[in-house]
């Protein structure tokens, strides 16, 4: 969290910045700037330009900044919120604070017009590259086909939410929209990946794609039927069987023993 719903709803924030331009970059955390950039590259490559358009793919926000200027990248990590003129449609996250407190700008675009986009990120798991490189990502979660995701599962006998995690693999998940998912779809987040068998493959890209959409219009990554059970004394919303929790893939999960099944 944010995962590519919230990302999505950011991009929507940073369209209303296109057509503004930078008089100024704001970048007091080094260590948020990534590649080896500086504030000074940062402020060279980009002041004087203007946003010219804007895309995502998986949970990377991309400001296009014309012809000639690098493409500029931002990554929200767990905590990261993007706010526009002091507006912002995302309150809360999930696992973060919902205090608007200035220590955590990280980063910061200062417009002409004097109005100001910025990304606060309280634990600093974001950050921000110029010109990142989009072949290290797997195809978008919410457009993926069922050869990509084939490809993605590949034989691999890792566990299935560690796969569907991998943003090599498959970009935009994260670890309440894989176990929305693989809870809707009835598979065990600890089973190989490539276990799946043609009919479940299936089933899984049917649901990946829905759960990504059904989530994004009820309002974001958080608002899933599991979401509302992750206790410890939580039951499947399905079946009322008391819910496992493990960890899969270095993350807490939630699952159903009953009709979350392993591989025959």
């Amino acid at each position: 969290m944010p995962e590519l719903i919230e990302v999505e709803v950011y991009r929507g924030v940073a369209d209303l910045a296109i057509g503004r331009t930078v008089a100024a970059v704001e970048a007091p955390d080094a260590w948020f700037l990534k590649g080896g950039i500086t504030a000074a590259d940062v402020a060279a490559a980009i002041e004087g330009a203007a946003v010219a358009a804007t895309d995502r793919i998986g949970k990377l926000l991309l400001l296009d900044l014309g012809p000639d200027r690098p493409t500029l990248g931002l990554r929200f990590g767990m905590t990261g919120r993007l706010v526009l003129d002091g507006n912002t449609p995302i309150q809360r996250l999930e696992y973060s604070s919902g205090r608007d407190d200035p220590a955590w700008d990280r980063f910061a675009l200062r417009f002409t017009d004097g109005g100001r986009l910025r990304m606060q990120d309280p634990r600093r798991l974001g950050g921000v590259q110029l010109d990142p490189d989009l072949g290290l990502l797997g195809p978008d979660a919410w457009t993926i086909t069922l050869g990509e995701l084939r490809a993605a599962l590949g034989r691999s006998s890792a566990p299935l939410k560690a796969r569907l995690l991998d943003q090599s693999r498959v970009a935009g998940l994260g670890n309440l929209l894989v176990d929305e998912t693989l809870w809707r779809a009835g598979l065990d987040p600890a089973r190989p990946a490539g276990s799946l068998d043609a009919t479940e493959l299936r089933r899984l890209h049917r649901t990946v794609r829905s759960t990504v959409q059904l989530l994004f219009d009820r309002g974001g990554s958080h608002t899933g039927d599991l979401q509302v059970e992750r206790r410890w004394d939580g039951r499947c919303p399905k079946d009322g069987a008391p819910l496992q929790r493990r960890t899969v893939g270095g993350r807490t999960t939630y699952s159903c023993p009953v009709h979350q099944l392993a591989a025959a």
